[in-house]
């Protein structure tokens, strides 16, 4: 008797040790793979390679990921850049017309227009736009409607702040010069809210306009002697130029200002922004939403950045010639993160 009730609780044990392995087995597979089963097909125009646009585009693919849609895996890409140049950018947009597609993403202005234009019947996403409703890509920033929406790069709050930094902060400037293709609407838009946010300080803004990037060291070589200080907004001609505009500051002393967090890391010295990686990762959560949950652009609100915060390179400062003072520091909100060293 006793020997049979030993091996009914032997068999009892191993039976209990065998579900429960069984259990982690499947709980280990199920919460280890978010990898969806479904495969994608996504087309991206970028008009030109710069590292913001970069960035965003990384950011863009890295959420995809994290949501479980993977390059090389369950989503083909389709990678198209324009090189900064418009009949390249028309091409792109009519090939991806014509092309089945489960998601397009336009990055920048130019190529987001094209694909507004080109791209009817399949969901369009934008990213590092400056004004989407001004560049006619959509009529309504909340509720955009039709088969577009996405991200702007730009809140005008950031450059207002940028320019009341620097009239508060560097009492001699009086004019700052902008290097500027008044082809890109996105950056004549963020000069026009420059110069207004400057004209109540009683600082002029002098413009020096390019028409391709080969122009921007001559552009910003003209202004020396002229300006007390340089500025450049999110026009990707001239960021795709920038290192000849940062010879510039550096050798004449100038300080010098962007629109963008990657360019104070190269050597401006400071920005009101954000990482383009992170503006890139927001869009990409909302392909993702697009994709694995069926969201719909028209109920998807155009959204802008909403942590921003003044961003100093103190290197930068250096080369150019900035007595970096408390009071500026003491404007960064994220000290840690927001004071390049």
């Amino acid at each position: 008797m006793k020997r049979k009730l030993g091996i009914i609780a032997l068999m009892a044990a191993l039976l209990a040790t065998t579900f429960g392995c069984g259990e982690k087995t499947k709980d280990a597979a199920s919460g280890g793979d978010n990898t969806d089963k479904k495969s994608y097909k996504l087309a991206i125009s970028q008009y030109v390679e710069h590292s913001s646009l970069d960035a965003t585009r990384n950011g863009i693919l890295a959420a995809l990921k994290d949501a479980g849609i993977t390059e090389g895996s369950n989503l083909k890409v389709d990678y198209n850049n324009a090189q900064n140049d418009s009949a390249n950018n028309l091409s792109i947009a009519q090939k991806i017309g014509s092309a089945k597609n489960d998601l397009v993403i336009g990055i920048a202005t130019p190529s987001a227009q094209a694909l507004v234009q080109q791209v009817k019947n399949t969901p369009v996403l934008f990213a590092a736009v400056t004004d989407p409703i001004g560049a006619k890509i959509v009529s309504n920033m909340d509720k955009p409607g039709g088969n577009v929406t996405g991200a702007s790069d730009t809140n005008p709050e950031a450059i207002i702040s940028l320019m009341d930094f620097v009239a508060n902060n560097f009492p001699k400037v009086k004019k700052i010069g902008v290097v500027i293709n008044e082809g890109e609407s996105n950056a004549v838009v963020m000069a026009d809210h420059a110069k207004n946010a400057l004209s109540k300080h009683g600082i002029e803004l002098i413009k020096a306009p390019v028409t391709n990037t080969s122009e921007v060291k001559q552009a910003a070589e003209s202004l020396s002697g002229r300006v007390d200080a340089i500025y450049i907004t999110l026009d990707n001609t001239v960021v795709s130029g920038v290192d000849t505009i940062l010879k510039v500051a550096n050798d004449k002393k100038i300080p010098f200002f962007s629109s963008d967090r990657d360019t104070v890391e190269k050597g401006a010295f400071a920005t009101v922004g954000f990482k383009y990686y992170d503006h890139g990762y927001q869009v990409g959560q909302m392909a993702a939403d697009i994709l694995k949950n069926g969201k719909k652009p028209a109920d998807m609100k155009v959204t802008v950045p909403d942590k921003l915060d003044l961003i100093l390179n103190l290197k930068a400062a250096k080369a150019q010639g900035i007595e970096v003072t408390d009071a500026m520091k003491s404007a960064v909100k994220d000290q840690k993160n927001n004071i390049i060293q």
